[in-house]
Parts: C-alpha cells; sequence; structure tokens
C-alpha cells in the first residue's frame, strides 16, 4: 500500500510472533503462578475467570494476529493461505466465546453484575464485528463466492475493516488489564508488587504486538511489490 514503499515486512513479522510467545507465556505466569491456576468448575470462582484472560489474549488476540500475517509470513499458494487464515480466525473466535463465556459465568457464579464496564462494552461489540467479518469474509471469499469484481472492491474494505476490529480487540485487552488490576489493588495488591508489573508489561507487549501486526498487514511483502490491491482472479 502507498506510504510504505521503504518498509520490509519480514522483520515486523518476525518481532510479532516473538512478542506473541512473550505475551502468552506472561499471561499464563500471572493466572497460574500469581492467580492460582485454571479451572470451568471451582470453589475458588478465581479460578474460573483466569480461563478469560488467557483464552481472549491467546486465543482471539494472538490466534487472531498469525491469522492476520498469514498471508505474508506463510509461503503458499493463495488458495491455501485463503483457507489458513479463515480457520485461525474461525479458532480465534470459537475460543474468544469460550474466554467470554468463562467471564460471565465467574460472574454468575460470584453474584457480580456483567456488562457494566468500559471494557465488557467495548469487548463485547469487538467480538460482535470479529463475527461479521468472519461471515463476511467466508460468504464474499471462500463459498459460495462473490464475483470477480465484487471481490477486487470488496477486499480493500474487508482488510480496513478487519484491522480496526484488530485494534478494537487490542484496546479490550488493554481495558481488561487495567480493570482487573484496579480491582486486585482495590483489595490489597501492592501497586509495586511482582504481580503489578507482570500485568502492567503484559498489556505494553500486547500494544506492542497490535503496531508490528498491523505494520506487517499493511506494508507490501517486498519492496518493490505492487502498490495497492491487486485484481483477484476467476480462481
Amino acid at each position: 500500500m502507498a506510504g510504505f514503499p521503504e518498509v520490509k515486512v519480514a522483520p515486523f513479522t518476525y518481532v510479532s510472533h516473538v512478542l506473541a510467545v512473550a505475551s502468552a507465556a506472561m499471561v499464563l505466569v500471572w493466572c497460574i503462578h500469581f492467580r492460582g491456576g485454571l479451572a470451568f468448575e471451582s470453589t475458588n470462582k478465581s479460578l474460573i475467570f483466569n480461563i478469560h484472560p488467557v483464552l481472549m489474549l491467546i486465543g482471539f488476540i494472538i490466534v487472531g494476529s498469525e491469522a492476520i500475517m498469514s498471508y505474508k509470513t506463510l509461503p503458499l499458494s493463495h488458495e491455501v493461505n485463503k483457507v489458513i487464515h479463515l480457520t485461525l480466525h474461525a479458532i480465534a473466535l470459537v475460543l474468544g466465546a469460550v474466554g467470554i463465556y468463562a467471564a460471565f459465568k465467574f460472574h454468575n457464579e460470584s453474584g457480580i453484575d456483567n456488562l457494566y464496564s468500559l471494557h465488557s462494552w467495548v469487548g463485547l461489540g469487538t467480538f460482535c464485528l470479529y463475527g461479521i467479518q468472519w461471515i463476511f469474509g467466508f460468504v464474499t471469499f471462500f463459498f459460495p463466492g462473490a464475483s470477480p469484481t465484487l471481490r477486487g472492491k470488496s477486499l480493500p474494505w474487508h482488510v480496513l475493516f478487519g484491522l480496526f476490529v484488530y485494534i478494537l480487540a487490542i484496546a479490550t485487552a488493554e481495558l481488561g488489564f487495567l480493570e482487573k488490576l484496579t480491582f486486585l489493588e482495590s483489595s490489597g495488591l501492592y501497586k509495586y508488587s511482582s504481580e503489578s508489573f507482570l500485568v502492567n508489561f503484559t498489556a505494553l507487549v500486547v500494544i506492542f504486538l497490535g503496531a508490528s501486526v498491523v505494520i506487517s498487514a499493511i506494508a507490501p511483502a517486498h519492496v518493490d511489490a505492487p502498490q495497492g490491491y491487486s485484481s483477484i482472479s476467476e480462481n
């Protein structure tokens, strides 16, 4: 796309993979080591909640990140990459749905109201938009598939809307980290504890992950690659 003639995409995809692994490890350390573990059924309801940040980050954001970058990182045919892109986004949706279910389950079993915070509002809206984006992509580009002309016209908007939803997901994660850490600190967690620092650093890593993924998506795969979107073939 115009505006990035000298940017090579490969370094940003490598950085994205490293940050994805780092953020996954950090959220697992937080929820397992500091918060006691993960469970769908437990007398300790916090263990049920812990499923939420793990699946929303690893399942929704990280798998979603890999789906966005799949066209740039996998040296496969366009059709194979399209199936991988679609499948990874479907996995992200399923894991995100389970993560949202865990949050509702925790609230219901703990006697906490649902959908009262900005995090929950933006998060649920983002999840719905993600689902709409996936359905649109499936119907338009996979099956039954629109005409080549319509696909060509739809592709830039599909990419733009997809990045918008992805940025919303990153913002939702940041709101979630802030909200949970605020609750923990108001309940007695020392503001300069190792857990507090871990949560804050995890949130920072997620921001850098989001930025590197967006750059990877909008930069051309090669500096001499044609700028803009090419026409879509009949296949």
